[in-house]
């Protein structure tokens, strides 16, 4: 039936589309899943996978293309299913954990993954964040799947045959499997992990099957071994049945990181009995909610899509491990100390990443997940002693920077209460000022601390990014601390720290440059050189990480003048490169290189905000064409429609912030920058019952500047918006022109938030 619909949809002329898409309810019906798949190592073009999931979920689900263990676990050019997978994986970088899949076949049994595997086509598959479903063409079944948080429905149709299968496979490095015919149920647990989990860490999942079984026997290492229960290095377990042409054989299936019994009571609480189309239904409703805090009006159906696609991927990570247990307590495994305690947690997220625009956005349009977040890092330092910098679910060793000082900090500064922000705000003077594992802390702090800096010379790599993020990172702190009202001698040495990002500005070339220990810059230096000094990037890129106090750097170039003038030269700068820190191309240079854009690399992070610098030094309109120009040509809903790693959300929220018209430069402070919106009207209802009201009725391809803006019906010249005064419900009026308005937005007192401004 979805099928036959999808196909008449199809055939609709383009203006019926248009016409019937401005009068659409079902916000999650423009997502598309597959943006990003088209995807590998060497090139990302989003790096995702189609996660079947509500939203901020424990568990997602996913059709498997790659093999075991590999985290492109699917890939839009592949053309085998190999599994349905539940997946926790927040990048095929960091790759998967606590994983399982489960698999339908017909005729001779076959266990090994890659003989299995079945051939698809995307013509024969429907993917929607609340359903899926796939047409599996050696085993004439069609698998459909629909999920809760922590639980999930499949409904496979299987042709006549007298040898049809489930399969179950739990995959390798550590797993069980128990089958009980008499209660159609197989139980087990995945230990499957990339790292970052205690050695006692378990997925344990049940599974009932509609159908009596036939024939059930365990199997490992691509055999069945004839008995019902299995531990071993690789288990999994099949059953086998009769079916007739069309019979729909139903799964409800459930996990737990806590135990088997909270499997159990996982599904009974999110499944119950609810048949397949009701708990579709009710996925389908949560997800429409959730969307519905941001309505578009009068964009094309292009710019719609991909709107909501990349609204669709700032609502999953990091996502939610806690669980709540038969008193109705929430509880979880903690991927820290291996303990089941009371209390939230979540994992799933690099804050290198999401510290610049992600958790903004939580912070102005779901703020109260947000504060389960907070909760949930009071319980990671709580538990392991320090905040996570990656986690995955665990303490990851990955990325640099304190980034959680700006998550934290923002949070609290931005109205959220309720936790224990005390302990929060120990927990940053304890990473501000140590080293801890695996990324957590700050590595080189007593360089840092003393020198102001963290030297080039001493075998710490990546040494200038590093020092650029913890000065913005203290910058964050001290904010806090302002707010706590903590004794000014307790913060003032985090707002003096806030300024060691001077100490690495080469006057020779108006960059950020790699410094030795005796106070000497880096020799010889290369700005286009990746790595090295730098993280994922080179010094044209890093320069601009001055988050906190632009104007400073303003002043370090010479004036407004010479920094516009810098700006400009990302753009006409051709992309060469030096990858020799890496011996290779490494995908983020190769995305930079043939988007276009000089040496602008908007698929990777530090750069992102660098558009946005304009209204700085008082000429607002680049940033209105700079921002315009990305979004049009570096993001679109289809398999290679990003243009670089989307990052659990963070590229695809400077999209969606981009989008409404401004963005958080700064997020430990109370303003957004403004560039342009890029709908005719966009609409934000806030979590307190007021709403933001974004109209620029004029707005089209042409009509990318803004002429003027009213807020509340007063005009408005300034280049920010208050996060307070957007709380208190607003309404913008943009006035769009084809040509730039360059007497607006130039006075002094227009520009945004500098330190440096601070009187």
């Amino acid at each position: 039936m979805k099928r036959i619909f999808l196909l008449a949809f199809a055939l609709l002329p383009v203006a019926a589309i248009a016409q019937q898409n401005s009068k659409a309810t079902d916000l999650v019906d423009y997502i598309n899943p597959l943006m990003g798949t088209a995807s590998k190592p060497s090139l990302s073009n989003g790096n995702t996978y189609p996660a079947v999931a509500l939203p901020w979920g424990m568990n997602f689900w996913t059709p498997q293309t790659g093999k075991m263990g590999n985290g492109w676990q699917y890939t839009y050019d592949a053309d085998k299913i190999l599994g349905f997978k539940q997946t926790h994986q927040p990048s095929p970088w960091m790759n998967d954990y606590g994983m399982f899949s489960i698999f339908p076949e017909t005729g001779a049994l076959k266990l090994d993954e890659s003989k299995r595997a079945s051939w698809f086509s995307h013509k024969a598959e429907v993917a929607k964040p609340y359903y899926y479903s796939v047409y599996l063409a050696d085993y004439d079944v069609t698998t459909e799947l629909t999920p809760t948080e922590r639980a999930a429905n499949f409904r496979f149709t299987f042709p006549k045959s007298d040898s049809s299968h489930i399969i179950i496979d739990a995959f390798d490095k550590g797993s069980y499997v128990k089958i009980i015919p008499g209660e159609q149920k197989i139980i087990g647990y995945s230990t499957r992990n990339s790292g970052a989990v205690p050695a006692n860490f378990k997925n344990y999942f049940v599974i009932y099957i509609d159908k009596p079984f036939a024939l059930a026997s365990t199997w490992h290492n691509g055999q069945k071994d004839g008995s019902l229960e299995y531990t071993g290095d690789h288990a999994g377990a099949v059953i086998s049945f009769k079916t007739i042409k069309g019979e729909q054989v139903h799964l409800r299936v459930a996990s737990s990181f806590i135990s088997a019994e909270q499997a159990e009571l996982n599904l009974k609480r999110e499944l119950g009995t609810d048949k397949f189309e009701v708990t579709e239904q009710k996925a389908k409703d949560t997800w429409n909610k959730t969307l519905s805090h941001l309505k578009v009006e009068g964009g094309t159906i292009d710019q719609t899509r991909t709107f909501y696609s990349s609204l669709y991927r700032m609502l999953f990570f990091p996502n939610k491990l806690y669980e709540v247990d038969a008193k109705g307590q929430t509880m979880h495994y903690s991927p820290i100390n291996g303990k089941i305690l009371p209390g939230y947690y979540f994992a799933g997220t690099g804050f290198w990443d999401t510290f610049r625009a992600l958790y903004p956005f939580l912070n102005l349009v779901y703020p109260s997940i947000n504060k389960e977040m907070q909760q949930g890092l009071v319980n990671s330092y709580k538990e392991g002693g320090w905040l996570p910098e990656w986690s995955s679910p665990g303490y990851a060793d990955c990325m640099i920077g304190n980034n959680s000082a700006s998550v934290v900090s923002e949070a609290y500064l931005k109205g959220l209460r309720g936790y224990d922000i005390e302990s929060l705000y120990q927990a940053l003077k304890h990473g501000a000022n140590n080293e801890g594992p695996n990324a957590t802390g700050r590595r080189g702090v007593e360089y840092y601390n003393t020198l102001g800096y963290v030297p080039y010379d001493v075998k710490i790599n990546e040494n200038a990014a590093r020092t650029l993020e913890y000065a913005y990172d203290d910058f964050a702190i001290y904010q806090l601390g302002k707010a706590l009202n903590k004794p000014k001698s307790e913060i003032e040495v985090y707002k003096k720290r806030s300024q060691n990002y001077r100490n690495l500005f080469d006057p020779e070339t108006k960059l950020m440059r790699g410094k030795n220990k005796d106070g000497s810059f880096e020799t010889p230096f290369n700005p286009f050189k990746w790595g090295d000094a730098f993280t994922e990037g080179n010094s044209w890129h890093y320069s601009w990480g001055v988050f906190h106090d632009i104007q400073g750097l303003i002043n370090l170039m010479g004036g407004k003048p010479q920094f516009v003038a810098k700006l400009d030269s990302v753009f006409t700068i051709p992309p060469i490169f030096d990858d020799s820190y890496y011996g290779t191309t490494i995908h983020e240079i190769r995305e930079m290189q043939i988007a276009g854009m000089g040496q602008y690399a908007h698929g990777n992070q530090p750069i992102q905000h660098m558009i946005y610098l304009y209204n700085f030094a008082g000429e607002p309109w680049k940033t209105q064409y700079w921002a315009r120009e990305t979004m049009n040509k570096l993001y679109k809903a289809i398999p290679d429609g990003y243009c670089g790693d989307e990052d659990n959300g963070q590229t695809s929220a400077w999209y969606v912030f981009s989008a409404m018209g401004f963005y958080p430069v700064t997020p430990a402070s109370d303003q957004y920058v403004l560039g342009a919106p890029l709908f005719k009207k966009l609409t934000v209802s806030l979590e307190n019952g007021k709403t933001i009201t974004i109209n620029a009725p004029k707005n089209n391809a042409d009509n990318k500047y803004v002429n003027s803006l009213s807020i509340n019906g007063k005009p408005y010249d300034f280049n920010w918006l208050s996060h307070k005064a957007l709380l208190n419900g607003a309404e913008l009026n943009f006035d769009m022109s084809a040509t730039p308005n360059k007497q607006r937005g130039i006075k002094a007192e227009d520009v945004p938030y500098s330190m440096s401004n601070e009187k």
